[in-house]
């Protein structure tokens, strides 16, 4: 095949589905994951497109930094604290739970009742710090390397942990919630999510409705990853649409 061909197939296939992996290219258009990988900095400069880890997206998809986690845990602050209580009525005593790191997380920790009886596991210490409040609740912290502002903790001791970790439940955060899945702003706590997602019976997505049709850098994992998306609003209708398509189901605080 051309290249040329390979060019106008990969952006008509974006253009579709709005966003693409690169292993899925590479089936699609047999060729190398090399190939493609070029073939996609090249259409990225021509403006086609936007890489992200993992694949590429429709040109123009909102890719940035996250904001500080000041500047978050000012914003969407009442509609945080609804989806923090929604997520903490779904807790039943003597549960293992997974709190993940962020500002909502944080807010699922803050709505738990000073007399709930469990196990939180988490990569968090500001999560840690809230839970370890109630004295019947035993808290586990991953460890690992610690990222200041959201003071999370990542690397392979986090994602060991939690590799050998079976949970109940596990509450996950997230940088952007759209049709072609969950992403992160961080890299390395990519493989911490996912470890997270792999060992619970149940999988909750919290996310603020200004999560919708964001992207960020870093691919967690398809809608089809996790059971329940946790918000504050309806989702938009192609996003309840591929939700619905993935067998996933909505809670609006």
């Amino acid at each position: 095949m051309l290249a040329a061909e390979r060019h106008r197939r990969i952006v008509a296939e974006i253009s579709r589905l709005k966003f693409v992996t690169t292993d899925e290219l590479t089936t699609m258009l047999g060729v190398s994951p090399e190939t493609v990988r070029r073939d996609l900095v090249l259409l990225e400069r021509r403006g086609e497109l936007t890489r992200v880890h993992g694949g590429a997206t429709a040109a123009g998809s909102p890719v940035g930094e996250e904001a500080s986690f000041s500047e978050r845990s000012g914003t969407f602050a009442e509609e945080k604290q609804a989806i923090g209580r929604a997520a903490a009525a779904l807790v039943e005593p003597h549960q293992t739970i997974v709190l993940d790191v962020g500002t909502t997380s944080l807010e699922v920790a803050r709505a738990l009742p000073m007399d709930h009886t469990g196990v939180i596991a988490t990569p968090s210490l500001l999560v840690a710090a809230e839970v370890v409040t109630r004295p019947r609740v035993e808290v586990l912290v991953s460890g690992g390397r610690l990222r200041g502002g959201d003071l999370a903790c990542s690397n392979a001791q986090a994602v060991d942990f939690f590799s050998d970790l079976r949970a109940d439940a596990v509450f996950l955060g997230s940088g952007g919630i759209a049709p072609y899945g969950l992403t992160d702003f961080h890299l390395d706590e990519v493989a911490t999510k996912r470890a997270m997602l792999a060992n619970a019976s149940r999988r909750y997505v919290l996310a603020d409705s200004s999560k919708f049709g964001r992207t960020a850098a870093h691919r967690v994992c398809e809608l089809s990853g996790f059971d329940t998306l946790i918000t504050d609003k309806p989702c938009p209708s192609e996003l309840q649409t591929a939700l619905d398509q993935a067998g996933g189901s909505v809670i609006v605080a």
